[in-house]
């Protein structure tokens, strides 16, 4: 019996010894990433590689994105119907806490021209067109969204804010994605008219929003999301215990180690 118990404790120690396990430099690396938020980082930035795809992160720039820092669109006759949408990528790999009573900030710069005002009989927009509206998403969630209606001909910034409210303080990783939508329709009307087509009149439509540090959104992220085992939820407790590396290895010698208490135990009893 003395011998099965020293195997016993012998076994114990091996699985007390720790275990690098190979998802923890996954994990690691994922925390190091520049595109995910951080303590020092809490600013995103829209990206747009020029075709079709578009996204956003925290990274203050990206080699993938337009190399001319902008994504624009261009009509002489017809309607431009603009609809963004910035979806982080890679996906938000952590809870977030936002601070309560605090407020997200945004600015971005557009560079507009044409006609995009339905009804006032100063464009070619017949009921075709639609103001600039920006849209926050977290996950499949509206947090906010506003039509902007003081938009003007030319380059300009469009910044923007709205309250943090209860119903959107936490942001749960990948399933609270963080999406920002951009629409917009403008329309142009040029066109060449006269004998041969020799005169030009109207105006070109165009549309183009500023991409990297151009064009941000700043989230309140409560500095508790950067704390060490920082978990929103109680009851997730446990189930992040057993995500750890070795938990479930120290859980088996626990048990062992128990299992070998009862059957010393017994032992005792019997040679009594």
């Amino acid at each position: 019996m003395r011998r099965t118990a020293v195997i016993a404790l012998i076994l114990v120690a091996m699985l007390l010894v720790p275990v690098q396990a190979g998802d923890v430099t996954v994990q690691q690396e994922q925390q190091e990433d520049p595109r995910q938020p951080n303590a020092n980082n809490t600013t995103m930035y829209i990206y747009h590689d020029g075709f079709a795809d578009a996204w956003s992160h925290f990274n203050s720039s990206d080699e993938e994105s337009n190399t001319e820092g902008e994504f624009r669109e261009e009509k002489d006759n017809g309607l431009i119907n603009i609809n963004l949408r910035f979806r982080m990528k890679p996906d938000l790999n952590k809870q977030l806490l936002m601070e309560e009573n605090g407020e997200f900030r945004g600015n971005f710069k557009i560079d507009v021209g044409g006609d995009w005002t339905n009804g006032d009989n100063n464009g070619p927009c017949n009921n075709d067109c639609e103001n600039l509206t920006i849209t926050v998403f977290r996950g499949g969630a509206e947090v906010w969204s506003n039509e902007f209606t003081g938009i003007q001909q030319g380059e300009q910034n469009v910044p923007f804010a709205f309250a943090v409210t209860e119903d959107h303080m936490v942001w749960d990783g990948r399933d609270d994605n963080p999406i920002i939508e951009v629409t917009m329709k403008v329309k142009g009307n040029r066109q060449n008219t006269g004998p041969g087509g020799v005169f030009l009149e109207g105006d070109p439509a165009w549309f183009a929003i500023k991409l990297g540090t151009e064009s941000r959104f700043e989230l309140p992220i409560d500095p508790q999301s950067w704390e060490e085992g920082f978990e929103i939820n109680d009851d997730d407790m446990f189930d992040d215990m057993e995500d750890t590396p070795g938990f479930t290895l120290v859980a088996a010698s626990a048990a062992l180690g128990m299992a070998l208490f009862v059957n010393q135990r017994r032992a005792n009893e019997d040679e009594a």
